[in-house]
């Protein structure tokens, strides 16, 4: 064997190795801190101020991700199959599919694609806060409406705000921070009578935890209705939040329009193995949603033991009142380990709380319950 082909035959056989089910990089994977379930890092410090999902990624799309290694110097990351996987998945077809760099980006591409100096957008306050910083860099007006007393998007104001012009209207349901829910039927009685300029971005990040039968989701409106898209992540029921994977389904018309701003060779090739395996294991969404609410119980027992007031949830997070300073509370709480939610106005006398395994959980709860005897909530 010549030098060339010893060299060739010797790095595919060690990559072989490497990325087999049996291989050293799986074996590599197994005592990488991080890599299994839970959101305890190296140093001890949890994690819960971030909505990920600590259940991790699915064993399935684990091993899809080891084999993938190997065609990383390629182009592609396996986009069609991931579409026609996730088509199948939806029950929808290719051409009503936008893929994108996480949630995130899709609603960035939206906003780039329907907004503009005379289409205002339209969104509640407290929400996801992305969507309206995009105004930073883009001349576009934001009007927010405070949510209504019971912590829904106040849909009639909204509807006025949006009635004077052709509007860009953002809805995050559950929504993000709070975890409440708005009424669907209150979505959809707009929905059906708005005109095409109001565009509706239907923010569904959360919807697998949903348990208040007052939320269905928006997706039936996608053929009939060219004014509503649907966005959605691989980042939390399926655990892929590092990754970067998130979608949009609508009209194929709005779709072509939503795909002429993003990039055509997205996914990369790590996240769309990742994505198709994750689609085809039956069993993460069950299993993600069990690990969820074991946590959220604890929460809860805890919480209601302390007489500490807390918001109902359909996701994967819960905000909870606090007594004192939310800034003291957050910083005490990771001198122990602990990192909980940042500021989100005007609910400042709330900390919004990510949910760990249920072990993570109890470590929470052991450190508030210390805190109360302190005297400190």
């Amino acid at each position: 064997m010549d030098r060339r082909g010893f060299v060739t035959s010797g790095m595919a056989a060690s990559l072989a190795g490497m990325t087999g089910a049996g291989g050293a990089l799986g074996a590599l994977l197994d005592k990488t801190p991080g890599w299994g379930p839970g959101k305890t890092d190296v140093n001890g410090v949890v994690r819960l101020n971030s909505n990920e999902n600590p259940l991790g990624i699915s064993p399935a799309a684990r091993e899809a991700l080891i084999g993938a290694i190997g065609e990383s110097n390629r182009y592609g990351g396996r986009r069609q199959e991931l579409m026609e996987e996730l088509a199948r998945y939806l029950n929808v077809k290719t051409e009503n599919i936008t893929l994108g760099f996480g949630s995130t980006e899709i609603l960035q591409v939206a906003t780039q694609a329907f907004q503009g100096p005379n289409t205002p957008l339209i969104a509640a306050a407290p929400t996801f806060e992305d969507v309206m910083d995009y105004q930073d860099t883009m001349p576009f007006e934001v009007t927010t409406i405070p949510l209504t007393a019971d912590l829904q998007h106040d849909v009639g104001r909204m509807r006025e705000a949006a009635s004077k012009r052709p509007s860009l209207v953002y809805f995050c349901n559950p929504n993000n921070p709070t975890g409440t829910i708005t009424s669907s039927a209150d979505i959809d009685a707009w929905i059906a009578e708005a005109p095409e300029t109001t565009t509706f971005l239907m923010d569904e990040a959360y919807l697998e935890y949903v348990t208040d039968d007052s939320f269905w989701p928006a997706l039936k409106w996608i053929e009939q209705k060219p004014n509503v898209i649907v966005i959605r992540t691989f980042s939390k029921i399926f655990a892929m939040a590092g990754l970067r994977l998130g979608y949009a389904v609508s009209h194929p018309s709005t779709a072509a329009r939503l795909n002429e701003h993003t990039i055509q060779n997205s996914p990369n090739v790590l996240a769309g193995a990742a994505g198709i395996a994750s689609l085809k294991d039956t069993g993460i969404v069950a299993r993600s949603i069990a690990v969820n609410e074991e946590s959220k119980a604890i929460i809860h027992q805890t919480l209601d033991e302390l007489g500490l007031d807390y918001l109902p949830t359909n996701a994967n997070f819960l905000m909870h009142k606090i007594n004192g300073d939310l800034a003291t509370y957050r910083n005490r709480m990771a001198e122990t380990g602990l990192l909980v939610g940042r500021d989100f106005p005007p609910m400042l006398d709330h900390n919004r709380l990510s949910f760990g395994m249920p072990d993570e959980m109890d470590r929470w709860a052991a450190t508030i319950k210390d805190f109360r005897r302190k005297g400190w909530i």
